[in-house]
């Protein structure tokens, strides 16, 4: 049996193709080659990278020179450049823009060696207060009005150097994935005076099929119409619209939860490269009753080709039901 299933969030439809249904392991992946450090983002390269405009360090340590426990630094290739005016203009049907903008590196850890699956719990919270301390001082900037945070782990999914780390880039738009989801937010609050996927978490929570593990303040779920097999969103239970805005306790949640999952994932599927990506508010948007911040963690595990570029569909030969439940049976060893 086929099946087609609708995303209730942004109305994309998903195939889902049972018949050639596959289990974890027919997910064998060729293990891509290790380089090895140091590499430019390892302790005593500082000098490899721009200044820092961020580090979490030993007291004591100097600026731009080991010591650090988390490093941000600018990108020494950016998608978007810090310096100039925005500059907006249009030609009849064109429009264009100076490509203004912010792109940063946030070296997760200074183990070359090391995963956010395998840091300390402690070490994952710094990690996301990395995130935090720079959305802030980004919103500063009256140019931006929103901020993509994303990991690419593994060269299969983008990433130019094995050094664990995530990158951010603010921009002078919304990005059209995102203005989606608050379009169809904002048209569920209209018609129903409450959050869309604060409803699609208590649906799914009581039928439990698609839960992955939660804890106090966090659910994991394998979507509805999951794009890719063993796709992941991590949601506040509590409708929140803005990650930056979160408390102490919630981040401390959010890195046990985060942590958890990946440990799932990488022990399955046997460290597959993946995309994590943070979805929070645009700080220009008066969106906080009605949108809802949320990761999403999407293993990569099968292509697109020309049928899913030419569509918009995905095909995914896995059913999100089967990929909780052979998540949920991980054997996972509690520390911290």
């Amino acid at each position: 049996m086929r099946e087609l299933r609708k995303d209730p969030i942004v109305g994309r439809w998903v195939i889902f193709s049972i018949e050639r249904s596959r289990r974890p392991s027919d997910f064998q992946l060729e293990a891509a080659a290790k380089r090895g450090g140091p590499c430019p983002f390892c302790p005593g390269q500082e000098e490899s990278t721009p200044s820092e405009v961020l580090a979490y360090r030993s007291v004591g340590s100097a600026p731009n020179a080991p010591g650090w426990q988390v490093r941000v630094v600018p990108n020494r290739y950016p998608a978007l450049g810090i310096e100039g005016a925005l500059d907006e203009r249009t030609q009849g049907l064109f429009e264009k823009m100076n490509g203004i903008g912010a792109h940063e590196v946030i070296i997760e850890t200074p183990d070359h060696h090391a995963s956010l699956a395998t840091l300390p719990l402690a070490h994952i919270e710094a990690v996301l207060w990395a995130f935090r301390d720079r959305t802030l001082d980004l919103m500063q900037d009256t140019r931006f009005c929103s901020l993509q945070i994303f990991k690419n782990h593994g060269a299969a999914a983008g990433a130019s150097l094995e050094h664990p780390h995530s990158q951010l880039i603010a921009l002078p738009i919304v990005p059209k994935r995102l203005q989606e989801e608050l379009t169809a937010c904002a048209e569920y609050y209209r018609r129903h005076g409450g959050c869309l996927f604060c409803a699609l978490i208590q649906q799914d929570m009581q039928m439990g099929e698609r839960v992955v593990v939660e804890n106090a303040a966090f659910v994991a779920l394998t979507p509805f119409a999951s794009r890719f097999p063993f796709e992941v969103c991590l949601l506040p239970k509590t409708h929140a619209a803005a990650f930056e805005r979160a408390s102490r306790e919630i981040y401390h949640l959010l890195a046990a939860i985060l942590r958890e999952v990946l440990q799932r994932i990488h022990t399955l599927l046997q460290d597959p490269p993946y995309n994590l990506m943070l979805h929070s508010a645009p700080w220009t948007t008066a969106c906080d009753a009605y949108y809802h911040w949320h990761l999403e963690l999407t293993p990569r595990l099968t292509g697109v080709a020309g049928f899913e570029w030419g569509t918009g569909f995905y095909i995914n030969p896995t059913l999100p039901e089967e990929a909780a439940r052979f998540l949920r049976d991980v054997p996972i060893e509690q520390r911290d």
